[in-house]
């Protein structure tokens, strides 16, 4: 917040185009550091756990169902979720169970 005062003070004076090229830089550097980039981290840290899921492995889908992975396509989870009740699932809505994780950090 004092960063953006300062530079608001320093940019005001000068009126010109370089003040407020100076600020818009700015701002897209805080939008980068601030949103972007941890954001692309956590769409890399989650893409290598995907990869990561084998056969047997426990997860939830984005719909908050509950199962273990059986099959394993190039864009697809076979999930069963009961005896004998499997279902297909795209990748990009399946995610390690947090009980899962919990317990491989242990």
């Amino acid at each position: 917040m004092i960063l953006m005062n300062v530079l608001l003070q320093a940019a005001a004076p000068s009126g010109g185009m370089g003040g407020t090229l100076l600020m818009m830089v700015a701002i897209f550097a805080v939008f980068y550091f601030f949103m972007i980039r941890p954001q692309q981290k956590k769409q890399k840290e989650l893409q290598k756990s995907r990869e990561a899921m084998k056969n047997g492995d426990k997860v939830v889908t984005s719909g908050g169902i509950h199962g273990r992975i059986r099959e394993i396509g190039d864009t697809w989870f076979l999930v069963e979720v009961a005896d004998g009740v499997k279902l297909k699932f795209e990748k990009g809505s399946v995610y390690a169970s947090p009980a899962d994780v919990a317990q491989q950090t242990k």
